[in-house]
C-alpha cells in the first residue's frame, strides 16, 4: 500500500473525510521529444489480428498526405511489422545526436517502424512485453518527427502491453477500430470499444474491411463474411466510417510497395471525420 495513505486507512475511500494523494489518478502520458509538435495523434486498433489494420492505418496517412498535411505513421507492431513493406521501404533507420531519423515515404509521410531497424527484414523480434513497450515509448519519444499535422499509430491487435502503453502513455485524440464482418470479430470490437472507453479515449469510429468482393464480369457484391459491422456501430453509437471490399488490386500494391499509388475512395469519409477534429 501507497506510504501516502493515512495511518489506519482500509481502503474504503467513502468512509474517510481526509485528503489522500495515494487514491489520486496519475497520468501516465510521456512527453514527446523536444524537436517535436505533433497536432492530433490517431490510433489505429483491432481486437484480434488479420483484419486489415496496418492497411487502414497506411491508407489513412496516404489520404491525409495527399491533403497536404505532415504526417507520420508509427508501426507499434513490433513483432510483426509491415508498414515498411507496404510503402517500398528496405533502408535501415538513421541518427544523430539529436534522436532517431524516420525513413520518409516517396509522398513525404515519415514512418518509423523496428524493420528500419533490423539487420534483416525477416529477423524476429524475440521480446518481452516491457521490453516491446519500451520500444514503443522510443518510438515515441526519441524519433525526430518534427512538425506533423496527424501521427497515425499502427496498433497491434488485442488489449494487451503495447495497445495498454500507446493508450497510456501517448495523448491519443481518438481511435479506428477496424474489424471485418464476422459475428465473432464484432465481440472482439466491443473489448476495443470498452479498453478505449476505460481510458477516456474517443473511438471516432469502426471500418468494416472484408465487406463484401464484387464479381469484376456482373459487378454484383457478395457478402462471404456476412455483415454485422452495422449492428455493433449502432449498438456502441458509434458512425462506421467505411465498408472496405476485398480488392486484390490494394493486396497488389501493398506486396510491390506502392500503395501510395492507390485510387480508390474508401476510406475517404474516415478521413474527413478525422480531418474536422
Amino acid at each position: 500500500m501507497s506510504e501516502n495513505l493515512h495511518q489506519g486507512c482500509n481502503g474504503d475511500c467513502s468512509s474517510c473525510g481526509k485528503s489522500c494523494s495515494g487514491h489520486e489518478p496519475q497520468s501516465l502520458i510521456e512527453p514527446t521529444g523536444e524537436y517535436n509538435n505533433i497536432k492530433k495523434v490517431i490510433g489505429v486498433v483491432s481486437g484480434k489480428g488479420g483484419v486489415g489494420k496496418s492497411m487502414v492505418s497506411s491508407m489513412l496517412s496516404i489520404l491525409m498526405r495527399r491533403k497536404g498535411y505532415n504526417v507520420g505513421l508509427l508501426d507499434a507492431d513490433i513483432t510483426g511489422p509491415s508498414i515498411p513493406k507496404t510503402f517500398g521501404i528496405n533502408s535501415r533507420a538513421l541518427q544523430n545526436e539529436i534522436g532517431i531519423l524516420p525513413a520518409v515515404t516517396k509522398s513525404g509521410i515519415e514512418l518509423m517502424s523496428v524493420n528500419l531497424m533490423l539487420p534483416e527484414n525477416d529477423s524476429p523480434v524475440i521480446w518481452r512485453g516491457p521490453v516491446i513497450a519500451g520500444a514503443v515509448k522510443q518510438f515515441w519519444h526519441d524519433v525526430v518527427w518534427g512538425d506533423l499535422d496527424y501521427l497515425f499509430i499502427d496498433c497491434p491487435p488485442g488489449t494487451g502491453d503495447v495497445p495498454l502503453t500507446v493508450f497510456q502513455s501517448i495523448p491519443l485524440d481518438g481511435i479506428v477500430i477496424v474489424t471485418s464482418p464476422q459475428d465473432l470479430v464484432s465481440l472482439i470490437v466491443k473489448k476495443a470499444y470498452n479498453m478505449a472507453s476505460m481510458m477516456n479515449i474517443p473511438v471516432l469510429g469502426i471500418v468494416e474491411n472484408m465487406s463484401y468482393v464484387k464479381c469484376p464480369d456482373c459487378g454484383k457484391e457478395f457478402k462471404i463474411f456476412g455483415s454485422g459491422s452495422e449492428d455493433i456501430a449502432k449498438e456502441l453509437g458509434v458512425p462506421l466510417l467505411a465498408k472496405m471490399p476485398i480488392d486484390v488490386s490494394l493486396a497488389q500494391m501493398v506486396d510491390n510497395g506502392q500503395l501510395e499509388s492507390l485510387d480508390c475512395d474508401y476510406l475517404d469519409n474516415a478521413a474527413k471525420v478525422i480531418e474536422e477534429l
